[in-house]
């Protein structure tokens, strides 16, 4: 049954927060789900090409007052 994950990156500036989600991911079984919330503007860019290059899935991506929710899946 796959499960939901969170990791909080607000205030941290890119790279940090892919890289703190890969190291995430690496430990989650394949249809997991990572939800993601990021203050750093460029986010939604970089977890695009994170997903591209390391087989998973972008789900989600959006962004209110300031605040990014991505929402990635482990294939």
């Amino acid at each position: 049954m796959a499960r939901d994950h969170r990791l909080d990156a607000t205030g941290l500036k890119c790279p940090l927060p892919v890289l703190k989600a890969r190291k995430l991911l690496k430990d989650l079984a394949p249809g997991d789900t990572l939800d993601v919330t990021a203050t750093d503007p460029g986010a939604p860019k970089d977890f695009e090409a994170f997903c591209e290059s390391q087989g998973c899935d972008l789900l989600e991506s959006a962004e209110e007052g300031g605040v990014y929710r991505i929402r990635l899946r482990k294939l």
